[in-house]
């Protein structure tokens, strides 16, 4: 032993128990020669060099970092045990959620444990029942099969009598098998044919009938909601004036002023012994009213010499221009046309100005696209396309004056300029039989120009006139060698004319026409143009049967 004597065991003893003290505070690292340096000052009253105050202080500080430092460590492993427990109780809660997904899952595969019994129960029964009904198969293909046997021998036998009797058949009428067929073919297909044209007389006929009791209900319909009272034109106007002196002033001297009314307006005037009246004759209904305007400002002015005459002349073309536009305006919100051209609106308003057989053109038109949109409405096709194609078609009749040709070509070049409907251009170019129509609304404008010109008191002209102008028309046709027949169509638009074949040649059909067209040129008086049209055929007729 190192220390023998009490002092040193004493000594060593209270190092000892300081060092456990000191562990047991947190101290475990010290500088050993200063601390016996510090014992031995306080023991041999020496002055320290640290003094005891802040000795005090030196040592709570360090004893204060120790008590933090143990309590971040003890912070540490509380955490440290907390999260480990956390796992824990995760790892509890995973074993809870995995013993209660086990007993679902046993309880499922119990559930469709019992499920696959049941099916396998009624399976096993159904086998049973596939069992009873094969066996029953099998008995009933027994009985059929001997059945059919039977049959065999039933039509073996039927057969030989079926055979037998065809060959006392053959021998009694002396006809084989293969002729009797087609003999009673025959007559089936004979009878059957006679039944098919009975039926299809009688359903041509009921369709006939009936068609025509709709169409004279339709037309019947139209012309009643279209009933309108429609003066005639002439071709004369008639001025008023206030006194017979006012002939003279419109006269003038040496009769400059009435020339010069006549020069610019391409107007007759006609002063005779008719009291305070002027009368203008002119073929062309636009100069006439020019004339009429600006005669009636000359009169309503009083001072008539060739310069005012021509100046009311230019102001009466200006307001008869503006008027012509109001009445193609007027003729479209009346019938309901939108969207035309201006210029298309300009030509429409001319027609108030144009006449046909005394019926004005603009009142006939408005009254052919009401007609047709009464009658396209009642048969369920667009009203909107039979409007305005009755609206447009005598469109060409504002300029037949100004160009060649019928108003029904110069209507059609008219519409294709301005990039017409074409549904409506050939409504246009149908009306009058020119070419086929396309769509029933041509077929409707047809209809309702025919009513439009055919109601009693619309046109001038007297049936007995027509029928003589058609006659006329004819026997200028029928006179010539070779023609077979001719006929008058198109109210004397067209004359169509069927030549003998074996008589006139391809090539004189052209002489022909030319002939027939010159002779009607020179008989006969009528407006516009007519149409010579020769046909020349030779037909074959046989029938499939």
């Amino acid at each position: 032993m190192k220390y023998t004597d009490e002092l040193d065991k004493v000594s060593y003893s209270l190092g000892l128990s300081i060092a456990s003290n000191l562990i047991s505070s947190g101290v475990t690292t010290i500088n050993a020669e200063a601390f016996i340096d510090g014992l031995n000052v306080v023991f041999s009253g020496k002055m320290p060099e640290i003094m005891p105050d802040e000795a005090n202080n030196i040592l709570q500080d360090y004893f204060d970092k120790l008590q933090q430092a143990k309590g971040k460590e003890a912070k540490a492993e509380g955490e440290k045990f907390l999260a480990e427990n956390k796992k824990k109780e995760e790892i509890f809660k995973a074993k809870e959620e995995i013993m209660n997904a086990r007993n679902e899952l046993d309880k499922e595969i119990k559930e469709r444990r019992g499920e696959i019994q049941s099916q396998e129960k009624r399976l096993f029964q159904r086998e049973e029942n596939i069992d009873k009904k094969s066996d029953n198969l099998e008995k009933k293909e027994k009985d059929l099969e001997a059945k059919r046997q039977e049959l065999e021998n039933e039509k073996l036998n039927l057969e030989k009598l079926i055979s037998k009797q065809r060959e006392e058949l053959e021998r009694i009428s002396n006809l084989s098998s293969e002729e009797a067929k087609n003999q009673l073919l025959k007559e089936i297909d004979e009878q059957i044919t006679n039944e098919k044209a009975i039926l299809i007389k009688e359903k041509e006929q009921q369709f006939k009938e009936q068609a025509d009791k709709m169409a004279k209900e339709i037309i019947g319909y139209s012309i009643q909601k279209c009933a309108a009272d429609h003066s005639q034109e002439t071709t004369v106007s008639i001025v008023s004036l206030p006194n017979d002196d006012m002939k003279g002033r419109i006269i003038g001297r040496e009769g400059r002023n009435i020339k010069a009314i006549e020069t610019l307006t391409g107007v007759d005037l006609i002063i005779d012994d008719t009291p305070e009246a002027v009368v203008l004759s002119g073929f062309d209904p636009l100069r006439r009213e020019v004339a009429r305007i600006a005669l009636e400002k000359l009169i309503d002015d009083g001072r008539i010499h060739p310069s005012k005459i021509e100046e009311m002349v230019e102001k009466a073309k200006e307001e008869l221009a503006e008027t012509i536009k109001e009445e193609g305006e007027r003729a479209t919100l009346e019938t309901g046309v939108m969207g035309l051209h201006p210029d298309l609106i300009k030509l429409i308003g001319k027609l108030k100005y144009r006449t046909s057989y005394g019926q004005n053109v603009l009142n006939h038109s408005i009254e052919v696209s009401n007609l047709a949109r009464i009658m396209a409405e009642e048969l369920g096709l667009d009203p909107k396309l039979a409007r305005r194609a009755g609206l447009l078609h005598d469109i060409g009749k504002a300029l037949d004056h100004d160009m060649e040709g019928t108003h029904v070509e110069i209507g059609v070049e008219v519409l294709k300029k301005y990039k017409e409907n074409p549904a409506v251009i050939n409504a246009v170019e149908a009306h009058h039989g020119d070419v086929e129509p396309q769509t029933i609304e041509a077929v409707l404008v047809q209809a309702a120009d025919a009513i439009s010109a055919s109601r009693p008191g619309a046109r001038r002209e007297t049936l007995e006139a027509y029928i003589k102008r058609l006659q006329e028309l004819e026997s200028i046709a029928d006179s010539f060698d070779g023609v077979d027949k001719s006929y008058a169509i198109q109210a004397g638009r067209e004359i169509r004319i069927i030549v003998k074949p074996d008589k006139i040649s391809d090539s004189q059909m052209v002489l022909l026409g030319r002939n027939i067209s010159e002779k009607i040129e020179k008989e006969m008086d009528y407006p516009g143009q007519i149409k010579v049209n020769l046909v020349r055929e030779t037909r074959v007729i046989d029938y499939a049967k």
